[in-house]
């Protein structure tokens, strides 16, 4: 596996964006995730995505797409959702990257009014176009798997019924580790999954809440769900998030330590390549 390193780590703080490609590959990484709206995102900046990244040899691998309108009850909204998702595919594919990561959103008041199964079918509708022009691009999507009580996937068993409907090759899973000691998926569990993960997020929280944080920081029990992991196929990139750092002016520290600690886990267990 490879270890990278999504680029919202540096948001908040007085890197930009070069800066943080140059800091993301000295640190030690191998790869680099991108988040960036591609609607708002200026020619200016997404060349300098792009030059940085050749510049310090350092490939992305995903771009990161929060899409939580994908259900919305509005067509509209639904078919804007779609279609922005897809700019952002088509940005992975001119940055040379592998897939999209993928939030879905959240079941909306309450689920009541608007029922569930209508929004989960509007997701899954909605997806399996995305898949559809994710493989036009020879790309994947990856979809996240979030720990709150209304999200539309939020469990390993919710993942599995999920892909089984959208019923595309392109789209697979992402795992967030974290997220899975949040919701209390066992490590084990990834193995229904096996074939079918693109991409997997490292983090560490209090096991109460997200979190967001360096490995070791946390109570998150690393080691089984990374040999789980290994033990399902995956070869992919772990990418390590970080977003909004209590203490910005220390975050090149803060990027360091998950990187260090990270490092550690993975060469004790054998599996970084």
């Amino acid at each position: 596996m490879k270890l990278g390193l999504i680029n919202s780590a540096w948001l908040g703080t007085t890197v930009d964006t070069a800066r943080g490609i140059q800091l993301t590959k000295e640190i030690g990484f191998d790869t680099i995730d991108i988040f960036a709206d591609p609607l708002e995102t200026t020619p200016q900046e997404l060349r300098a995505i792009r030059e940085a990244c050749a510049d310090f040899e350092l490939p992305v691998v995903s771009t990161v797409c929060c899409a939580l309108g994908i259900a919305d009850f509005n067509a509209p909204v639904r078919r804007f959702h779609v279609d922005r998702a897809k700019r952002y595919l088509d940005l992975a594919y001119d940055l040379r990257g592998r897939n999209m990561l993928l939030v879905v959103g959240e079941y909306i008041w309450n689920q009541e009014v608007i029922t569930p199964a209508d929004q989960w079918k509007w997701a899954v509708e909605g997806v399996r176009e995305l898949g559809r022009h994710a493989g036009d691009l020879g790309l994947e999507i990856a979809i996240e798997l979030e720990p709150f009580h209304l999200s539309i996937v939020n469990s390993i068993d919710g993942m599995d019924r999920f892909l089984q409907e959208v019923a595309q090759p392109h789209v697979k899973a992402n795992i967030d580790v974290s997220h899975l000691a949040l919701v209390k998926n066992p490590a084990d569990q990834i193995a229904k999954l096996r074939g079918r993960i693109a991409h997997v997020h490292l983090s560490d929280c209090d096991g109460k809440k997200h979190g967001d944080l360096p490995p070791g920081r946390g109570v998150v029990d690393f080691p089984p769900y990374l040999q789980a992991l290994a033990a399902a196929g995956f070869e992919g990139t772990v990418s390590i998030e970080l977003e909004y750092s209590p203490e910005p002016d220390k975050i090149v520290d803060w990027v360091r330590e998950a990187y260090q600690s990270t490092n550690r886990m993975m060469d004790s267990l054998q599996i970084r390549s």
